[in-house]
């Protein structure tokens, strides 16, 4: 008996393409997810610390960062829940994942090496996050987020000369310009089916 190769019809072909960029709106919905999750938390932790230190005069106001813990623990849980359906994991997928895993990484190791001095810890946060924010923008062919990384290297700037007093709030700025705003569009995007 031969063995006869099957070519693939015309219909095959276009319900695989047609699966690929459905699977792509799937991972970009997972990164707005992630963007509006990290944006929200960090907005109001930045707010809370600025009220707690500028009105209340609270000496231990970076305790409202400890949010940011469980935050970690949701962010993967879903991360890994909502992999865990997909079928297909392209190279781009991976890099964008492992580009905000080493953000994360990161900034772990900053608030260990940098402990003792936490004043100048926003700005370099900001540094940071505008790096994975550029990046994913380029990944996921998205301008919004390749200027929200720009606009937290901006504000880094700014709140490296205006002092650490203003950097909770110029946090808050950052986020809501790189993270809110971006996460939201794309969220409309994938729902408009635009992307």
């Amino acid at each position: 008996m031969e063995n006869e190769e099957k070519m693939m019809t015309g219909e095959e072909s276009l319900k695989i393409i047609t699966e690929m960029i459905y699977k792509t709106k799937v991972n970009i919905r997972q990164g707005s997810f992630h963007l509006l999750f990290w944006g929200w938390l960090i907005f109001v932790c930045c707010l809370t610390e600025y009220l707690l230190m500028t009105f209340a005069h609270y000496f231990h106001h970076y305790y409202v960062w400890f949010l940011t813990i469980p935050g970690v623990f949701v962010s993967l849980i879903y991360g890994f829940m909502t992999g865990r359906k997909e079928t297909v994991h392209t190279y781009a997928d991976r890099i964008y994942m492992w580009t905000w895993m080493g953000f994360m990484f990161t900034t772990i190791v900053l608030f260990i090496v940098q402990s003792k001095n936490l004043s100048t810890v926003g700005i370099y946060i900001l540094l940071l996050a505008g790096f994975p924010t550029f990046v994913s923008g380029f990944i996921i062919k998205f301008k919004p987020l390749i200027i929200g990384g720009i606009c937290f290297w901006l504000i880094a700037i700014a709140v490296n000369y205006a002092g650490p007093s203003i950097s909770s709030l110029g946090m808050a700025v950052a986020v809501l310009t790189g993270y809110l705003i971006p996460g939201y569009m794309l969220r409309n995007k994938v729902k408009n089916d635009a992307i």
